[in-house]
């Protein structure tokens, strides 16, 4: 088959057809300039059936989807209801009609037919149809270059505007692409969001890419210092740097103080032996103050009861048995007598016995006093000898505990080095933050046309909606760009839609100018969901002037019953722009022909 023709001159991406293999479905014919789908409800219709299942949205899909959008796997038009399904669009590109044919279950390949010489990258063929086709991501790469002017090659690596996220400005999808201009799905990544509007905006993107990659060196230091918090870290991070160098001053004094020692120390050859004479001459002073000690207590006691021995009194006791009367007999006084001298022998030989103990105790303290005093001069000599000699347990030890100082160290070395580079790494992040902001803010300045022409436009076309123009605003902040748009009585919901609404057809506006363009914009009916009437009247007539003045695609999908019918001026006639209308009177009357 030849790739598709037009007769007629249409500008470089203008969507022509959306058509499927299956014949249930309802094929799309788009035209250059403004375009409507129109979803009606029929009398008979009941509450509960909803012209949301007719297929408005589903169309955006699937021009996405032949866009190169992924898709989630089981929902969607990757549901197992479509399995096998193919969808092809027609459209421009470079000035010239392409095919392209993705199928729901062979979705990485993208099957072109198209004069594709000037492309970047050329298609392969299928060795099965022999259909020419492209992978997923060359397609989109292709894509970039044909409808952004992104350069292959020129725009790798991480936080660079891509087709997909660009192109999603021009074709929003799903409820939460309508919540804020600057986004097209919810919590959108800032770095994406800055990139790609400034992209769109004519700004110097690669200004927005190095703020977020300044974000990434903040955000690690941040971790590290966090971590530091943490078990793992907090040695390391233990005391602050002054502290750290002072714990280094005195682990280098000790150290230097141990290897001293080490380098002076000595073992003698009979360490052991001189250690164990040690040991037993302190034995022996042990015993010999302990025999000193006993043998004083004896001397004393000794001493004392030499001094206390009484002399034997005979007349004493024969005068008290005098004064009671009774008479002794001669005989009985010679015996007392022979008593009394038996007393005095008794005393006599307890004086010598004493008397000679006393002067043997005396012999012996003199003689362990004279052993004391021997075993403590040999003792001494010793222990100067074991003083000024080491033994070798003792040097290894001392060696260990050279090595675990120097491990400790070694360990504060490393702390004081990391926390230098942390103060380091601090210090010059702050200093090319402040450079990125001068720079970023002298590019803006560059880029001052640029700029106004983007506020001038969107002030302009919140104007046409409302009395008072809505404000743009194009700013340098604290962590990049700044990105922002008011409109008055923007609290109500309609008004909000209104400002993404003026957003996306000022960006089209832009876009149109360029040579290399989308000239494309599509809005689902969620974006006129709860806007006043006449703001709608006044937004469709608005983008269909645009569309035809600037010379870019306008497509929207309405509701029936949200068209303000009576609002639109006397010239203009929606019904003119209406290419496809779906109805749920039958099943047949929905976008695939079939509920799913």
């Amino acid at each position: 088959m030849t790739p598709p023709t037009t007769p007629d001159p249409v500008p470089s991406g203008t969507l022509m057809r959306v058509s499927s293999n299956q014949t249930s479905f309802r094929e799309v014919e788009l035209k250059p300039g403004f375009n409507v789908i129109l979803a009606e409800r029929t009398k008979d219709a009941t509450k509960k059936d909803s012209r949301n299942g007719l297929g408005k949205s589903t169309l955006l899909e699937i021009i996405s989807f032949c866009l190169g959008s992924k898709g989630k796997k089981g929902a969607g038009l990757l549901a197992p209801t479509l399995a096998g399904w193919s969808f092809t669009l027609d459209m421009m590109l470079s000035g010239k009609p392409v095919r392209v044919t993705r199928n729901t279950t062979e979705h990485g390949k993208i099957y072109i037919r198209a004069d594709t010489a000037a492309w970047p990258v050329q298609p392969s063929r299928d060795r099965q149809s022999n259909e020419r086709f492209l992978k997923l991501t060359e397609w989109t790469s292709v894509l970039g270059t044909l409808m952004f002017g992104i350069p292959q090659g020129g725009s790798v690596g991480q936080y660079v505007p891509t087709f997909r996220s660009l192109i999603s400005y021009f074709i929003r999808r799903g409820k939460d692409a309508y919540s804020t201009p600057f986004e097209h799905f919810r919590k959108q990544l800032e770095w994406d969001k800055q990139v790609n509007n400034a992209f769109l905006l004519g700004l110097a993107w690669q200004d927005a890419r190095d703020w977020q990659l300044l974000r990434d060196k903040l955000a690690l230091l941040a971790d590290l210092q966090k971590g530091a918090k943490t078990d793992l870290m907090a040695e390391v991070f233990e005391g602050s740097l002054g502290e750290l160098e002072a714990s280094q001053i005195r682990l280098e004094g000790v150290a230097r103080g141990e290897q001293a020692a080490l380098t002076s120390f000595q073992v003698h050859p009979q360490y052991r032996q001189l250690e164990e004479s040690a040991n037993r001459l302190s034995g022996e002073l042990r015993e010999a103050a302990n025999k000193i000690v006993a043998s004083r207590q004896i001397l004393t006691s000794y001493e004392g009861a030499l001094g206390a021995v009484p002399e034997p009194n005979l007349e004493e006791v024969v005068a008290v048995y005098e004064d009671a009367g009774v008479f002794f007999p001669d005989q009985i006084r010679h015996r007392l007598e022979d008593v009394k001298n038996f007393h005095r022998q008794l005393i006599e030989n307890r004086r010598r016995f004493l008397a000679t103990e006393i002067e043997r105790l005396k012999q012996l303290i003199d003689q362990a006093e004279v052993l004391q005093r021997r075993l403590i001069d040999e003792r001494a000599e010793l222990m100067r000898t074991l003083a000024s000699h080491g033994a070798l347990d003792e040097f290894t030890r001392l060696q260990q505990a050279q090595t675990d100082h120097q491990a400790q160290l070694k360990a504060i070395q490393a702390r004081i080095e990391i926390l230098r580079r942390l103060e380091e790494g601090k210090s010059n992040l702050r200093i090319e933050e402040e450079r990125l902001r001068q720079r970023t803010r002298n590019d803006l300045d560059d880029r001052r046309s640029q700029r106004e022409r983007a506020i001038n436009l969107f002030n302009a076309n919140s104007q046409a909606l409302y009395e008072t123009p809505g404000t743009l605003v194009l700013d340098v902040a604290k962590a990049g760009f700044r990105f922002d748009v008011d409109i008055q009585r923007s609290e109500s919901q309609g008004v909000g839609n209104m400002k993404v609404f003026c957003y996306d057809l000022m960006l089209a506006e832009i876009w149109a100018a360029v040579a290399v363009s989308p000239r494309l914009l599509i809005h689902d009916s969620t974006l006129f969901d709860g806007v006043d009437e006449r703001q709608v009247a006044l937004a469709l007539e608005l983008a269909a002037k645009k569309a035809t003045e600037c010379g870019f695609q306008y497509i929207c999908t309405l509701n029936s019953d949200m068209v303000p019918w009576d609002d639109f001026s006397r010239e203009f006639n929606l019904q003119n722009h209406v290419r496809l209308k779906l109805t749920d009177r039958e099943e047949s009357g929905s976008l695939l022909g079939i509920r799913y």
